[in-house]
């Protein structure tokens, strides 16, 4: 399981080939690659500003990774995320799950998905024709979070 914030690009392709060369059990690799939108809430965006605190942020996702491995029979998994500042269709994150059969890998990439969203500590400063602003969570990432709690 490996966790990596860095300012570099990644190559989707070659993330995937080194995690399933680690493994011949792999039935199943499923992957989500974000993007830098040019268009937020019908403003042009120019680029985006992310920022982390070192540590900490990779504290965050490795725990997102071990609830998933929690949940589901997955094999192995990988969370990237950049920070710095990004231009439109940059790529911002990778995350990728593998796992004996598609229906663990499937869920546990979404879940990984919807959890970095909203848990980990990253912050985002969006900048356009108006100016720059950071932005603010958005109440369908926290419910697209709070459809995996487990109720007790």
């Amino acid at each position: 399981m490996t966790v990596r914030v860095q300012t570099e690009d990644f190559d989707v392709g070659l993330e995937i080939n080194q995690l399933r060369q680690a493994r011949k059990d792999i039935g199943a690799v499923v992957s989500f690659v974000g993007l830098v939108r040019d268009l937020n809430e019908g403003d042009d965006v120019t680029q985006l500003t992310l920022e982390h605190y070192p540590g900490m942020t990779e504290k965050s996702l490795s725990s997102i990774i071990n609830q998933a491995k929690t949940r589901w029979n997955i094999l192995d998994a990988l969370i990237v995320h950049r920070v710095g500042t990004l231009q439109p269709s940059d790529q911002i994150v990778l995350v990728v799950v593998s796992s004996a059969h598609r229906g663990d890998a499937f869920s546990a990439c979404e879940f990984m998905m919807d959890y970095l969203k909203t848990e980990a500590p990253f912050w985002k400063k969006e900048a356009n024709s108006k100016g720059e602003h950071w932005i603010e969570a958005k109440s369908a990432d926290d419910m697209a979070r709070d459809r995996w709690k487990i109720e007790k």
